[in-house]
């Protein structure tokens, strides 16, 4: 029996008050109470968890204080426990949390996503130009997705701003959320 990926999200419980230990504690107890035997394998850090600006390079930059360690010992932990890290981008220019988004950063974006390991990515819609390209921005960020090589389910969500439900699908998002 196919299943639709299941987990859970620090959002509606901790927001923007999220860290390494937090993401550690919860993966243990989806190990220990048997959640994960049952499918719930997906662990996703929501807005909050970089920096406010990003670096020289242009690449997001988690929060040393969150984070001392970075993304990539996260995802290992979850791997390590059978489970999958996610994580939260957005398609404007800045998240519903005022940290960097992703607009016009897809493909570098991906590719740091990719390079710590993680498996999932929330997308949300906040801060987005008024004269943007919506289904174009979604696209790319598909794009530059599958050209890192790595799995990643995409997990969109644009507010229903320019019909998504005729084209989200066909661009490549797994799941669409409004």
């Amino acid at each position: 029996q196919r299943t639709p990926p299941m987990g859970w999200n620090s959002w509606n419980t901790f927001g923007l008050n999220i860290n390494d230990r937090l993401l550690y504690e919860s993966a243990d107890t989806m190990v220990r109470t048997g959640l994960r035997d049952r499918g719930y394998t997906y662990i996703v850090m929501d807005d909050g968890w970089s920096m406010k600006q990003r670096d020289a390079q242009h690449r997001l930059v988690p929060d040393p204080v969150k984070f001392p360690h970075g993304i990539k010992p996260v995802a290992d932990y979850m791997h390590e426990r059978g489970l999958k890290l996610g994580i939260y981008s957005c398609a404007g220019v800045m998240t519903c949390g005022q940290y960097p988004g992703s607009f016009e950063h897809e493909f570098i974006d991906a590719e740091s996503f990719a390079s710590w390991g993680v498996d999932f990515l929330k997308y949300d819609f906040c801060n987005f130009p008024a004269n943007g390209d919506c289904k174009m921005r979604y696209q790319t960020m598909s794009m530059a997705l599958k050209a890192t090589g790595r799995e990643i389910l995409f997990s969109a969500c644009n507010w229903g701003r320019e019909d998504p439900w005729h084209w989200m699908r066909s661009i490549g998002a797994h799941m669409y959320r409004s």
